[in-house]
């Protein structure tokens, strides 16, 4: 039986969303329909059902007698994520640290590990996902069960600045050390270690982040506003 259209529209929505978050698809770059259906086999109603998605999210631009692009990545934008990610990601550490779940522990432990083997092996474009799993781990943990969605939601052009800060020397290293830090306070049940742990992997993190603006010509929407220093 085919596919409905709704189910291949998604389905090439992921497909996209994926490889600009990822940068793929750089800043700024083309996006082709007839170029998308060759390599999906799929007709253009699917691929431009997609295509609005991506624009209603931000993340494609599409000009009039001109053309659609992915959108480049707004500083204002990738702030405002930064500030939501850190007013909920406090209040869930807090609340995970004072819930005793030996599972999660194990759990949280298991994604330490891998972080280690990834930043071992210097594969820095699929830590992304495996910090991502760490703090949807720790929401899960908090019992705050929607709040991974709300902030997944708002860091789209955060996850952008964070595939060009991953191949940084020595950055993924001092991460994986904060995350460590994070969960070690949350095990031993220490909310207040635990939320300053967060808060300096979060701000650190976006410090560095912010540092690029200046040397990516080019990636970034030319905003008149700055990200405070």
């Amino acid at each position: 039986m085919d596919e409905k259209p709704a189910q291949k529209a998604q389905q090439i929505y992921e497909m996209l969303r994926r490889s600009i978050l990822m940068l793929e698809m750089a800043p700024g770059s083309a996006i082709v329909e007839k170029e998308i259906c060759a390599a999906t086999g799929m007709s253009r109603t699917p691929v431009r059902e997609a295509v609005q998605k991506l624009a209603d999210e931000g993340l494609v631009n599409v000009i009039p007698h001109s053309g659609t692009y992915v959108s480049r990545i707004s500083v204002r934008s990738a702030e405002e994520g930064f500030l939501i990610r850190r007013a909920l990601e406090v209040e869930s550490v807090r609340r995970a640290a004072e819930n005793d779940d030996p599972a999660s522990s194990a759990e949280l432990d298991a994604i330490i590990a891998r972080m280690d083997a990834i930043v071992a092996r210097k594969a820095h474009t699929t830590y992304i996902d495996t910090d991502d799993a760490l703090h949807s781990a720790i929401a899960r943990r908090s019992g705050l069960n929607r709040i991974w969605k709300f902030i997944s939601m708002a860091k789209v052009d955060l996850d952008r600045m964070r595939q060009l800060s991953s191949p940084i020397p020595g950055h993924l290293e001092s991460v994986t050390e904060q995350h460590r830090q994070i969960v070690e306070a949350v095990k031993r049940g220490k909310p207040d270690q635990a939320e300053l742990a967060m808060r300096i992997h979060l701000e650190t993190s976006f410090e560095v982040m912010a540092g690029l603006i200046a040397r990516r010509e080019g990636i970034f929407l030319e905003e008149t506003e700055k990200v405070p220093s």
